[in-house]
Order: C-alpha cells, then sequence, then structure tokens
C-alpha cells in the first residue's frame, strides 16, 4: 500500500510542478501555490456577468480564484501575492486554453471578501 501512495504523490507532484494542469484540476495546481503558514486556498467560482446581453460578443463569464492570507500583507506584500498567483496560471497554457473554451475571459484573484484582483 505505501509505494501506490509513493507514486501517487509523486505523480501529483510532477503534475504540479510541470505546469500541466488543466480546469479540472485547477484546485491541484493553486492548492499547492503558497506555503501553508502564508496562504490557503479556499477554491474557486464561476461568475456570470447579468449586465452584458447574451447576444454579445464579449463573454460573460469569469473565474474568481479564493485564497485566504494567514497575516494581514501590506500592499508589496499583496501585489506579490496576487502576481504569484496570476503568472501560475498564465504561466500554464494547457489552462489557459481550457478556460478559454469554456467561455472565460476574465480571471480575479481575491484574498478576503471586500476585494478582487483582475489577472487577465
Amino acid at each position: 500500500m505505501k509505494p501506490i501512495r509513493l507514486i501517487i504523490a509523486s505523480a501529483l507532484l510532477l503534475l504540479v510542478s510541470t505546469g500541466t494542469a488543466t480546469a479540472s484540476n485547477l484546485d491541484l495546481l493553486l492548492s499547492g501555490l503558497f506555503p501553508a503558514h502564508q496562504a490557503t486556498y479556499i477554491g474557486y467560482e464561476s461568475v456570470e456577468r447579468e449586465a452584458i446581453p447574451v447576444s454579445s460578443a464579449i463573454e460573460r463569464k469569469y473565474l474568481i480564484v479564493d485564497f485566504r492570507l494567514n497575516d494581514e500583507p501590506d500592499t508589496e506584500q499583496m501585489q506579490a501575492s496576487v502576481h504569484k498567483v496570476c503568472m501560475a496560471m498564465l504561466k500554464n497554457r494547457d489552462l489557459i486554453r481550457d478556460l478559454t473554451e469554456q467561455g472565460y475571459d476574465m480571471v480575479s484573484v481575491a484574498f478576503d471578501r471586500r476585494s478582487q484582483f483582475d489577472c487577465l
């Protein structure tokens, strides 16, 4: 039983480190992004912008990826955290392609319930 766990753990680590995540394993990519003492990945939510008409050429869906920071960051730390999340997603071409095919045209990062930061 232990060798199987080692193989599974190795495969998951390889998946995260190579950046081959797709939309279906977005949780896996983002949950390992920060050390546990710095931030916790909560999940993601799909939001549809009702103010944009259905007939519009602009996509109506966007994705919010949600984290909680363990300490109150200063502005510079917050910007670095947003940058880290956005770059992890942007560097993953398979993920971006999958999200685009699913109709997402924007991704936002949230570290609390009050504010969001747009990635793309």
